[in-house]
């Protein structure tokens, strides 16, 4: 395929689960919480996450509904972690995909409502009355939910709040962005695999490729942080910098952390190639989460 023809694949993918959030997010939640709700997610966000569940899906030829609930779900879990890490208690940020953050719009309180209700909207999304099959909704929110917990973001979060001001290894640092960023971008890959039938030679691999572009992706993001400025990467720049938090371009500096995101990507397409499946769609992607500019 050539690029239009990717590009083309992605904007329709990215207006379908656009118009499948529109239709999940509720505009009637009492009190504004609805409203509040649907400004944290809609009309912004870069949407690789579901992205990359349907990209997985159509690779194992799965069930496509099964999908696009779980690349809304998925993207709801993401977003609500914004909510709540941009919030005074955690990250004090001000600016999130180029507009006020929820909690400078709305108060801290209705942020941390639009939050906890978001989360619960994804699992909700993920187990329709009909349509998707139980244990196929089972699978997907128990991967859903270890990628967001302890094992995964949250338990990430954690770390990073820990290591305010305190040096970290290269190990350490790698430990807690495989949890805050890798796991949920993972999660994606998995979810996508999920709904349909892989083999275990095909999940592993699918499972490695996800490992490495969702360390890519944060290794990336730790540069940009640095090279770039708000007004194009629509959220603060050099936040973590002026936190004093442990980044990869402050371990390894910046010709390294790049030369790392490189690494990633070699990883990420090697373990397509041992997959057996048709993954020109997620190739691609990978190749878009190294050479992003936001």
């Amino acid at each position: 395929m050539t690029v239009n023809q990717w590009e083309r694949w992605v904007q329709e993918s990215l207006a379908e689960v656009e118009e499948a959030l529109d239709r999940f997010l509720p505009a009637d939640a009492p009190a504004g919480l609805g409203e509040a709700m649907r400004y944290a997610v809609l009309g912004g966000g870069k949407r690789l996450r579901p992205v990359l569940v349907l990209a997985a899906c159509e690779a194992v030829q799965g069930h496509r509904e099964a999908a696009l609930r779980a690349a809304v779900a998925v993207e709801l879990i993401h977003a609500y972690s914004l909510v709540h890490d941009d919030m005074p208690c955690m990250d004090n940020d001000m600016l999130r995909r180029g507009k006020p953050t929820v909690h400078v719009q709305f108060g801290e309180a209705q942020a941390m409502l639009a939050g906890d209700a978001m989360q619960a909207l994804a699992f909700e999304v993920l187990t329709p009355e009909t349509g998707v099959p139980p244990e196929l909704q089972a699978r997907l929110v128990r991967l859903l939910a270890r990628a967001a917990g302890q094992e995964g973001m949250a338990g990430g979060q954690a770390i990073d709040l820990a290591s305010v001001g305190k040096p970290l290894t290269e190990a350490a640092l790698r430990d807690m962005h495989r949890r805050k960023t890798g796991a949920l971008l993972q999660c994606s890959v998995l979810m996508g695999a999920a709904c349909g039938q892989p083999g275990d030679t095909g999940w592993q691999a699918l499972s490695d490729y996800g490992a490495a572009i969702g360390l890519a992706f944060q290794v990336v993001d730790d540069i940009l942080d640095c090279t770039q400025d708000s007004a194009v990467l629509g959220k603060t720049a050099g936040k973590d910098e002026d936190a004093n938090k442990p980044t990869y371009v402050s371990a390894l500096g910046l010709e390294a952390a790049n030369q790392y995101a490189q690494r990633l990507y070699t990883e990420a397409m090697q373990a397509l190639d041992r997959s057996g499946l048709s993954v020109g769609r997620l190739a691609w992607l990978a190749g878009r989460v190294v050479d992003r500019q936001y």
